[in-house]
């Protein structure tokens, strides 16, 4: 062995016996979830919580997704798909209710809440005007730690996921529409409108988010609209978001019946600040319009904006009556369950992501605005002033049951 060879050895031999640097492993804190997706039963609900690839993405970072079989069905994502992405897949339903975290599209009913186990923890729609009566006491009984998803808002005060669901209702109003107008019992005209021809018109009632996705599509397509809401900042926000003017007005029962008359499209999609959706279109205004014009009510879900409008169904959309096409299915994305169930799973997905790496619901739920701003209920108590007023129920403030806890 050479000089240099010994040398490097002895240099080795030095080297190991110095104390070395422990190197540890730096990771996010992350509590493992359990989360169970049962079957949507709710009638003409088709959208599923969790879509395949937001499975697989919780399943990587170590949690467990229980899914009942069939689930995602309707949506168009088979047993396969979601076992493939690590989901468990189940056939008791029991099951994918005693997990720690059930997460539903809509509100449980009664018999699924007789599935839960004691301090679970329930994320799903509230929809306090369809609720069946006893909910929120059966939920109080099991100690359950309830968040709304329609209730989840970000640091700039928008609720992501309302908003979501809204565009799609938006677009959805618009497509449905021109499907109708061109069919046997509308006026066998196209939406929008060609060189030579009159556009056609469309009035939308309300200027929020599906007013505001309604009138885009309308734009797009070529149609004269003019949209009415009681709130002159709601008219200038919509004018800012399309960058173009368009034909504004607030409220106003004889300038929205002059509208209506010549209208070929009137999409209802106001909501206003109580329960119930406000009723602006009366019957007598309904009888003006012409024959063959198509009605969307948007708004049906909380009682319509239209008086003439009564629900219907996926199966049966349409009725006709003082001879104008009324189109009044509520949970309108669910006709499009794909596409609003990758909506809903893109903002659930990071949102169960951030209760891992903060260390439980409840930790987050001190640091997480977005999560702090879904509950109104944990363990058991209601900590939402306003549906515990509307439902005659106590009320606890939620800094402090979770200063207690």
């Amino acid at each position: 062995m050479s000089d240099l060879s010994k040398r490097i050895q002895s240099l080795a031999r030095e080297a190991a016996l110095l104390p070395q640097e422990e190197m540890l492993q730096v990771s996010e804190r992350n509590d493992a979830l359990v989360i169970g997706i049962p079957k949507e039963e709710s009638l003409q609900e088709n959208r599923v919580a969790l879509v395949p690839e937001a499975v697989a993405l919780l399943v990587a970072r170590g949690h467990q997704v229980l899914m009942e079989s069939g689930a995602g069905l309707q949506s168009h994502y088979t047993d396969s798909d979601y076992s493939e992405s690590g989901a468990r897949i189940v056939y008791d339903r029991r099951q994918v209710f005693q997990t720690g975290m059930v997460i539903k599209v809509e509100p449980p009913t009664l018999e699924e809440v007789e599935l839960m186990g004691l301090r679970q923890t329930l994320i799903s729609a509230l929809q306090w005007t369809v609720q069946p009566e006893g909910l929120l006491e059966a939920l109080s009984k099991k100690k359950t730690t309830a968040i709304a998803w329609d209730f989840l808002q970000n640091d700039n005060g928008i609720f992501p996921l309302v908003r979501a669901m809204g565009e799609i209702a938006g677009n959805s109003a618009v497509l449905i529409a021109g499907e109708l107008l061109a069919g046997p019992e509308g006026r066998g005209t196209l939406f929008g409108g060609v060189s030579g021809v009159r556009p056609t018109e469309v009035v939308i009632i309300g200027a929020g988010t599906v007013g505001e996705f309604a009138a885009r599509a309308s734009i797009g397509l070529g149609a004269s609209v003019k949209v009415f809401d009681n709130s002159p900042h709601r008219l200038i926000r919509l004018q800012n978001a399309l960058g173009q003017r368009l034909w504004t007005s607030t409220l106003q029962p004889s300038v929205l019946q002059e509208a209506l008359k010549t209208a070929d499209v009137a999409i209802g999609a106001i909501r206003g600040a109580a329960q119930r959706a406000p009723m602006v279109v009366s019957e007598p205004m309904v009888a003006g319009m012409r024959r063959g014009t198509v009605i969307v009510d948007v708004t049906i879900d909380r009682g319509g904006c239209f008086e003439t409008s009564r629900i219907t169904s996926h199966e049966r959309p349409t009725y006709t009556e003082m001879e104008v096409i009324h189109y009044c299915v509520p949970n309108m994305p669910s006709r499009v369950s794909r596409t609003a169930s990758k909506a809903l799973s893109n903002i659930m997905a990071p949102l169960l992501l951030d209760f891992a790496s903060d260390g439980g619901v409840e930790t987050s739920m001190r640091k997480n605005h977005i999560a702090r701003s879904g509950v109104y209920m944990f363990n058991g108590t209601i900590t939402h002033e306003g549906l515990a007023k509307e439902a005659g129920l106590p009320c606890k403030d939620l800094d402090l049951l979770l200063t207690a806890f």
